[in-house]
């Protein structure tokens, strides 16, 4: 136990408004790494923990269990080889003299020290106790670290304020110009300097609302009630989060009965960084807006106005919303009407431009798409709707003739497919990029498309994030394979393969999206042949190194992503290997199969069969010899036969199991052949020196070696 008692440690920086989007980051880096540095100098107790505090203008973290000097230590240090600091005589030598003396050891003699044989040679040591760091060291190298290592989006230079800077300091480079440090060290000032100032015990509160210009912080721990009381500032950037959310609610139902705010924790986290003490207030709008696609409104005032807009029970939108405002001023009516008066244009541009677009169908619209450039190297959006257009005619014929589309279904496919892209074309589009498909579905249906093209043009895009819905009717899940098969295709092409740290075109979520909709909606198509298929719209595009190299190293993306989609599921890694190094052909067979791998391990006979497995594994590939027909007559007496008469009893079986895809069946059935199998490794010599009997003892290893590993290699398990 330390004999220094352990007290508070606060330090804020005081900043012009930091970028909301980034106060997260800075906050949770800001104190993490400065607790971390003082807990790697020994000036934590041991269950010291600390608070952060992050508004648009401070950083600032409360450490809890600071000592003022790390404790005392014995270290070890070795000096030099005995040879060089011991003379003949035994005496120091005077190499050794003038290292202890620079160690402030010079009071130390020969016998002092320890010798320890390093195998080549006797070294010196000296062992002694170092005293620990002050806090004001310490605590000036964590705040320097703690600020070296925030992620800072975009540095600013700035001039200090002359008479402020320090030596050496008149200009700064950081997020924001930083106006004031506080460093207090229980009820006094920590002598720190970071930015070109000085640490003092005053900060800033609320621009508009504090009591007084400069707050005085009596102690480390009167910080944040002090901010609260003096400054109006909620300083806990998770406090004054909840406040939002407590305060949002309650408005909501103020409104009206039923009615909610839309969740949305990206714009609830940008608002509480835009804020130090939140006050929601609630507005309307003229109810005529509401005549314009809520997305169009919903987006509209999030993304432009930071608004959170209210719907009712059945989650359409009615014209009331609500503000965060960051004054509270005892009439709001101003502030209410400034804001109303703000949003009106607004919604008056989506109103215009839905009526504009309107006007114009999305039929005459298609040959824009010729004049919109996708890629250098893989032409227009217009070609690129004729591939995906082609590559959905492909699927939908496959699934019709699978009875999982009808006729009707397969001629709204052809329709949504080209006309899918064209809602880009639009001016709300334009305005909001985020709208796409979602406009493509109204406008569809105000040319008088089917329903079904309607929600296929919404849905081709889905899903867009992990989690995400799939397309709610068939003709959407044909269009959305469709143009995630052919963007995969296309842009593996073309080298843009995603990289460790990069992926711009997002293909790691267009193969999970094609996993999740294959698998979920339980299309038995296959993989390879989707692939295959989907080449055929790329004419004049083939790769330089031939489709075969650029489709196989596509099934191996597709496979790397199950891969980590099943162990988010909670599969084993060993279950996983087994049947994804198999690479099954039909995603939806996925799940029997790892079930029946689990099923399998539990098995008695599991670990010797995988065992065998793995051995018959290793002897095949091995072999030098070509593969030849199984030859009965050249069947040796004994373990040999026995194991062929077990086969023909077992393996029948098995494949018929396999056949009708009763997965975990088929590899069970495998377990009467472990006797056989261990009689006949212990019996046969495989690689005998006749080279007809050779070949035929690898012919009857590979019959079984096929039957084992058909639902999944086995030898993994092993």
């Amino acid at each position: 136990m330390s004999a220094h008692p352990s007290k508070d440690l606060l330090i804020e920086l005081l900043v012009e408004e930091l970028p909301p989007k980034a106060l997260t980051k800075l906050d949770q880096a800001f104190s993490k790494v400065l607790f971390d540095e003082l807990k790697r100098q020994d000036l934590l107790v041991s269950d010291a923990h600390f608070e952060s505090f992050a508004t648009p203008r401070r950083l600032g973290v409360l450490v809890h269990g600071v000592l003022s000097e790390a404790p005392p230590k014995e270290v070890e240090q070795k000096l030099m080889p005995k040879s060089v600091g011991v003379t003949p005589e035994g005496a120091a030598s005077a190499a050794l003299t003038k290292k202890l003396n620079a160690l402030g050891l010079g009071h130390l003699g020969v016998r002092d020290l320890l010798v320890i044989g390093d195998g080549k040679a006797d070294q010196l040591w000296v062992k002694s106790i170092q005293n620990g760091v002050s806090l004001e060291e310490g605590a000036q190298k964590a705040l320097n670290e703690a600020i070296s290592k925030l992620p800072i989006p975009k540095v600013m230079s700035y001039q200090l304020h002359q008479g402020c800077e320090l030596p050496g300091w008149s200009s700064v480079n950081f997020v924001r110009p930083v106006h004031g440090l506080v460093a207090l060290f229980g009820q006094d000032v920590l002598p720190l300097h970071a930015l070109g100032l000085s640490a003092t015990r005053h900060t800033k509160g609320h621009r508009f609302e504090a009591k007084s210009d400069v707050l005085e912080i009596q102690g480390a721990a009167d910080y944040e009630k002090t901010l609260l009381d003096q400054g109006a500032v909620i300083a806990s950037y998770s406090k004054r989060k909840e406040n939002i959310r407590a305060q949002l609610l309650a408005s909501a139902n103020a409104q009206g009965s039923g009615l909610a705010v839309i969740e949305d924790e990206a714009l609830l986290d940008e608002v509480c960084s835009l804020v130090e003490r939140p006050n929601v207030l609630p507005c309307q709008f003229e109810s005529a807006f509401l005549e314009v696609p809520q997305e169009c409104l919903i987006l509209t005032m999030k993304a432009n106005q930071k608004y959170f807009p209210l719907v009712n029970e059945s989650g359409k939108l009615v014209n009331h919303f609500l503000v965060v405002s960051n004054i509270s001023p005892k009439d709001p009516s101003a502030v209410i009407s400034g804001n109303e008066r703000v949003v009106r244009p607004r919604l008056s541009d989506a109103q215009f431009f839905f009526e504009q677009d309107k006007k114009v169908t999305l039929e005459s619209r298609v040959a824009g798409l010729d004049k919109v450039v996708y890629h250098q190297k893989l032409g227009t959006q217009g070609q690129r709707t004729a591939r995906v257009s082609a590559i959905a005619h492909l699927l939908a014929k496959e699934l019709q003739d699978l009875g999982a589309l009808s006729a009707a279904q397969v001629k709204s496919v052809e329709m949504a497919a080209r006309v899918a892209k064209v809602d880009l074309l639009t001016d709300m589009v334009g305005e909001f990029p985020e709208l796409q498909g979602i406009m493509g579905h109204y406008y569809a249906l105000n040319d008088g498309y089917p329903m079904d093209v309607a929600l296929a043009i919404e849905d081709h895009y889905r899903p867009r994030f992990a989690g995400d819905a799939l397309p709610r009717d068939p003709v959407g899940v044909v269009l959305a394979l469709a143009d995630k098969l052919e963007t995969l295709v296309g842009l593996f092409a073309i080298g843009q393969q995603p990289t460790a740290d990069k992926d711009p075109y997002a293909l790691r979520r267009h193969a999970l999206g094609v996993i999740r909709i294959i698998r979920e909606k339980g299309l038995n198509l296959s993989l390879k042949r989707l692939l295959a298929e989907t080449t055929q719209a790329f004419a004049g595009h083939e790769p330089q190194d031939g489709w075969g190299v650029v489709l196989e190293s596509l099934r191996g993306f597709f496979f790397d992503r199950l891969a980590g989609a099943l162990k988010e599921s909670g599969y084993a890694a060993k279950e996983i290997e087994a049947v994804l190094s198999l690479k099954p052909d039909l995603l939806t067979d996925i799940d029997l199969r790892l079930q029946a791998v689990r099923a399998f391990a539990l098995l008695l006979e599991a670990p010797a069969l995988a065992a065998a497995n793995k051995r018959i594994s290793n002897i095949l590939k091995k072999s030098q010899d070509p593969l030849v027909p199984l030859n009965t007559a050249l069947l040796g007496a004994g373990a040999e036969s026995e194991l062929f008469e077990a086969m023909s009893k077992t393996l029948p079986q098995a494949k018929s199991l396999f056949e009708q895809k009763k997965y975990t069946e088929s590899l069970t059935s495998l377990a009467p052949l472990k006797a056989s199998v261990d009689h006949f490794f212990d019996a046969v010599m495989v690689n005998a020196p006749e080279l007809e009997v050779r070949q035929n003892r690898l012919a009857l290893l590979t019959q079984l070696h096929g039957a084992m590993n058909a639902v999944a290699d086995l030898s993994v398990l092993a």
